[in-house]
């Protein structure tokens, strides 16, 4: 029995041994960064890495990485050495706390302040000792003959509590060898993003586009980075989080990209890593753009598109749409001169030029990843001058759950130029058409489509039987 007591009373000399050793403090800035690098992912994440030199006392230190990201994920933060001696690391604490009037009041409940008033008849000042006993809804202080609320004049504190920082700051206890040596720290951490942004000019004939890439980077990490080296991640990367904002931002048109400025691109697994050349520096609260592609006199198609519904064929309607507008695209491809590289998700908006020359916006869509040599198709808004009638003209039951439904649609073009219009019908069930005025074409097991010819300041009308099953 005795020696089991002796060797617990063993233990604990060891361990107050332990932790009697001293530590020594070392401090780090963002002065003592030699180099930085942010990769920068689609939704609210980066991956910042950032190589300082510090000079490490031998033995047990605590090293105070200042300035890094307030939205830090300090479980994702490694700190290694890059030469000299390896280090040790025992434990570490993201201090987020940051510098405040109030926070400093509260840190001092229980503790003494100054309070610092002006002589009521003179202009000396009055010092006096008091307690802080509350800081929460409001300031209680003890005197040594009284207790007030409020604060009664100024008050001085004696200093700054440790775990209370100006500065958002990564606290390292670690063990070293000693001498001055380099060290990378990473991590993961919110609030940096980006978005792809594009401008696409229209040429006066509308049968082609130049087209703009622009980058909008956004940082509100807590954190700034000058001078770093810049990469782009574009891909939907899994992660477990919780529901975050987006941040949203228009562009207005912009000068052609410089080709030079434009990042390199390569396939990183099955995602794309867009890097940049130069160096940029990416102040805390900004939104910046920076160049990512050009590409000039891309072919474009315009479409009209007049889309149906399926619910047309389930009944009796008669009139089922006067003066419908079709909407208008633009089709291009991903592919050839200039194209022919992935394009990361964003915002396409588009401008055409008006008999002056200038400029004018006519419409934007969003698009996803797009590969290369897929094809894009922008929706800019509703035709103004071409006009649509849709009416069903006939509906009649042939046996249970089989209908025989005619359609007439009335095409106007108000237009100087003869167009095309497209018409999309999705029919349910099993389905045929059994009487036309134009041929029709199969677009897939439940889609049909005419191409419509419609001339300049005239009509067309298109007539259609289908016979549906379901």
């Amino acid at each position: 029995m005795q020696r089991g007591v002796w060797g617990i009373g063993v233990f604990l000399v060891a361990g107050i041994a332990q932790a009697a050793e001293p530590v020594r403090d070392v401090v780090s800035s963002a002065s003592d960064r030699e180099a930085v690098a942010v990769t920068v992912y689609n939704d609210d994440l980066a991956l910042v890495k950032e190589r300082r030199r510090v000079d490490l006392p031998a033995g047990l230190t605590r090293l105070s990485l200042r300035e890094v990201a307030a939205q830090m994920r300090p479980e994702t933060a490694l700190l290694r050495a890059v030469s000299g001696q390896a280090l040790s690391l025992v434990e570490q604490n993201f201090d987020f706390d940051l510098l405040t009037p109030q926070k400093l009041l509260e840190k001092y409940v229980g503790r003494e302040v100054t309070v610092i008033r002006p002589h009521p008849t003179s202009d000396a000042e009055r010092r006096e000792k008091a307690t802080v006993l509350a800081a929460g809804q409001g300031t209680v202080l003890r005197f040594n003959d009284r207790i007030e609320t409020g604060v009664p004049g100024r008050l001085a504190f004696d200093s700054v509590p440790a775990n209370l920082r100006d500065r958002p700051t990564l606290s390292i206890l670690l063990e070293a060898a000693g001498g001055k040596q380099a060290v990378e720290l990473s991590y993961l951490t919110s609030g940096l993003s980006w978005k792809a942004d594009y401008v696409a000019n229209l040429a006066t004939d509308g049968k082609s586009l130049d087209l703009n890439g622009w980058v909008t980077l956004s940082n509100r990490s807590g954190a700034g980075f000058d001078n770093a080296t810049l990469q782009l991640v574009a891909g939907t990367v899994n992660r477990v989080r919780q529901t975050e904002a987006r941040f949203l931002s228009q562009a207005a048109p912009a000068a052609a990209v410089a080709k030079s400025a434009a990042p390199q691109q390569e396939a990183l697994m099955d995602y794309h890593l867009y890097s940049f050349e130069r160096p940029t520096s990416i102040a805390d609260n900004q939104t910046k753009q920076l160049a990512l592609l050009s590409a000039s006199s891309v072919p474009v198609r315009r479409e009209y598109l007049l889309a149906g519904n399926e619910y047309y064929y389930r009944g009796r309607y008669g009139q089922i749409g006067q003066e419908i507008k079709p909407a208008v695209f633009v089709e291009f491809e991903n592919k050839g001169g200039q194209l022919g590289k992935p394009l990361p998700a964003g915002i396409i908006r588009v401008y055409a030029r008006d008999s002056k020359g200038a400029a004018q916006f006519v419409g934007e869509d969003r698009i996803g990843h797009t590969a290369k040599n897929e094809k894009l198709k922008l929706r800019l808004g509703e035709a103004f001058d071409i006009t649509a009638d849709r009416k069903q003209t006939n509906y009649r039951r042939i046996a249970d759950n089989n209908f025989e439904v005619s359609f007439r649609v009335e095409l106007r073009n108000a237009k100087d130029e003869a167009v095309t219009v497209k018409v999309q019908e999705p029919l349910p069930g099993e389905w045929e058409i059994v009487q036309e005025t134009h041929k029709h074409t199969k677009e897939s097991v439940s889609v049909l489509s005419w191409n419509i010819g419609v001339p300049a300041g005239g009509s067309t009308v298109l007539d259609y039987t289908a016979r549906v099953r379901w």
